[in-house]
């Protein structure tokens, strides 16, 4: 059988297209778009060494203005004496480590008060009435007396009282005093991440069945810490900054052993020492804030405008 008979012979010449691209065929921008490229990544260049260039010439005039000034010399041994830090600093550590777990456990029964307060107000269970009074009263006077009025009321009032149940140590009642403060505004933060889930959602877990109490614990509470996390961590930045307060009823944190270190050598550098060490707490936590409310903003922006529900 004759070759042409049995199939066609292979055929010289171009291969028919059918629509698939070499491997080494790739995607080649046009000349606008190579342009605006370069135009963006010069830009950016710029931007870069102009920022570096203002950084540089603020600093330089910061420095110029401030070793120069008559009672420079004065005020750096007064603030920024080497060897006086080094001997404080031991002391001013221990004090931080007060501060610290002061700070973990005011936050941690402020964040529990503080939802158990948001859970009764935004509830519309008549029998909750007077609780709901009591959280709206407690809310407004915590929120609107000052922090260290607190301190000062809980540090000397509490004690007066002579209750023998009642530690009166300047750690437990400082603590005392910033939990009831701050209990306030957490409750504020987490009454707006309730109010921010749609109600939809309560209305669909009722439907299937669950109870208010099972729709608060799984539906509401879950979504609604999610929509405040930001701002329930930036105060919980702030509270670990105000525990630096309780040093006014004689605990002896970071504040007051730099105090005590300050009146022994009539030397400041102590309370730098313990600004340096709450800088190195706070600004992590709030770097780390920052990262979260960028990457959860899109999250923040849908809760704004889905609506606003209450737990019924």
């Amino acid at each position: 059988m004759s070759e042409g008979a049995s199939g066609a012979a292979p055929q010289d010449g171009p291969v028919p297209d059918d629509g698939a691209r070499p491997a080494s065929a790739g995607w080649t921008p046009s000349p606008l778009a190579r342009a605006r490229a370069s135009y963006r990544r010069a830009r950016r260049r710029r931007a870069a060494w102009v920022s570096v260039l203002s950084t540089v010439v603020v600093v330089a005039v910061l420095y110029v203005v401030v070793t120069t000034a008559p009672g420079w010399e004065r005020t750096r041994d007064a603030f920024f004496s080497p060897q006086s830090a080094w001997d404080s600093l031991p002391a001013i550590a221990e004090g931080l480590w007060l501060n610290l777990r002061v700070w973990v456990v005011a936050s941690v029964v402020g964040m529990v008060l503080g939802m158990t307060l948001a859970v009764i107000r935004t509830s519309r269970i008549p029998a909750l009435f007077p609780l709901r009074a009591f959280a709206v009263a407690y809310v407004d006077v915590f929120r609107g007396v000052p922090l260290l009025l607190v301190l000062l009321l809980v540090g000397f009032g509490l004690p007066a009282l002579r209750l023998e149940w009642l530690p009166t140590s300047g750690a437990f009642l400082g603590a005392l005093a910033i939990i009831l403060t701050y209990t306030a505004y957490l409750a504020e933060v987490f009454r707006a991440g309730i109010e921010s889930v749609h109600p939809s959602q309560v209305s669909a877990a009722r439907s299937l069945g669950l109870t208010r109490a099972q729709t608060t614990r799984r539906v509401v509470l879950p979504q609604a810490v999610r929509h405040v996390t930001a701002p329930l961590a930036s105060n919980l930045v702030s509270l670990q900054k105000d525990s630096g307060l309780i040093s006014i009823l004689g605990a002896v944190d970071a504040i007051r052993a730099a105090q005590i270190a300050a009146s022994g050598s009539y030397n400041f550098t102590p309370y730098v020492v313990a600004g340096v060490l709450f800088l190195l707490v706070s600004i992590p936590l709030t770097r780390v804030v920052d990262v979260y409310s960028a990457r959860q903003g899109w999250r923040g922006s849908l809760a704004t405008v889905s609506g606003a529900g209450a737990i019924r």
